[in-house]
């Protein structure tokens, strides 16, 4: 698949003779030499651990979170990866909820100030240099106000609240310059936020200018399944990719559906193409070919 060019990025690949490999085989071997992205769960250190998300932010003190961030962008990148699945930057509010630990907290200033920190550091100066590393605020959005604590729950949150208190963490990150961000599994409102086009396009893009890639969470495209706004894979593939998610992460169901829904005309070619060019603009930044892009 990696010299047909049918991959464009790989999840928990660790070490550089991997990533090198793989690498090789995709800019050699594939027709178009696209490289590859790695990507890994970079929560809180990669060689280096530091304490948990929420232990830094208890501290105040968002320099620190900066520059953990900093070195684990150094370890990183230094075996190939050049793509953190992280910051975690949903507003949590019931402690039941488990992954209140990979966040910081309940106020969304706090948050926000954490979200452009953990951002400068994996990011650095320039997604160009060596050492920086791909941001990836997640998850987008409300994920963290899951019904009971329970994760993977609905999610019921206003207009006004979600534009008070859920959005401005993700606002700050991607003026900070956050490349990348990750949809989320949850529903908002009824609505799968991996397949949300007030909260993908509307927000992030028109209001936002987000000019990155949108990477759905670990199979959310295809549980909309699960959720009952899709009969089959291909169908969640349509919703999810027309709602404004570039990249499927692990489902398939972009690589098994998407070039029979442009040929039926049920994707546009031209939308295809806008969202290639997300990726293809962040693919670049990293590998210092053309800066003005980035």
């Amino acid at each position: 698949m990696l010299a047909k060019g049918q991959i464009g990025a790989l999840f928990n690949v660790v070490t550089a003779k991997e990533t090198n490999a793989f690498q090789r085989i995709a800019v050699e071997k594939s027709r178009l030499h696209v490289p590859l992205i790695f990507g890994l769960d970079v929560i809180h250190g990669f060689r280096t651990e530091f304490p948990i998300p929420l232990g830094i932010s208890a501290t105040w003190d968002p320099q620190l979170a900066e520059r953990a961030a900093r070195v684990a962008a150094r370890e990183a990148s230094a075996t190939g990866i050049r793509w953190a699945f992280s910051p975690m930057i949903d507003i949590t509010r019931d402690p039941r909820w488990g992954r209140t630990a990979e966040g910081n907290g309940e106020d969304p200033f706090l948050d926000s100030a954490f979200a452009q920190a953990y951002v400068r550091g994996y990011q650095g100066r320039h997604l160009n240099n060596a050492e920086s590393i791909l941001a990836c605020p997640k998850h987008y959005v409300g994920y963290g106000a899951a019904e009971g604590g329970r994760d993977y729950n609905t999610t019921e949150i206003s207009e006004h609240t979600l534009r008070e208190i859920y959005l401005p963490p993700f606002r700050a990150a991607i003026d900070a310059g956050a490349a990348t961000i990750m949809s989320a599994f949850n529903s908002l409102n009824g609505i799968p936020t991996s397949a949300n086009p007030f909260t993908l396009k509307k927000i992030l893009r028109q209001e936002w200018g987000f000019r990155g890639i949108v990477d759905s969470d670990w199979t959310s495209v295809a549980e909309l399944i699960n959720h009952g706004i899709a009969n089959d894979g291909a169908t969640a593939a349509r919703k999810a990719f027309q709602a404004g998610v570039d990249m499927d992460m692990v489902s398939s169901l972009y690589h098994d559906h998407l070039a029979d829904l442009v040929h039926s005309g049920q994707v546009s070619e031209t939308d295809i193409d806008e969202s290639v060019r997300h990726v293809l603009r962040i693919k670049i930044c990293t590998r210092s070919i053309r800066e003005s892009l980035c």
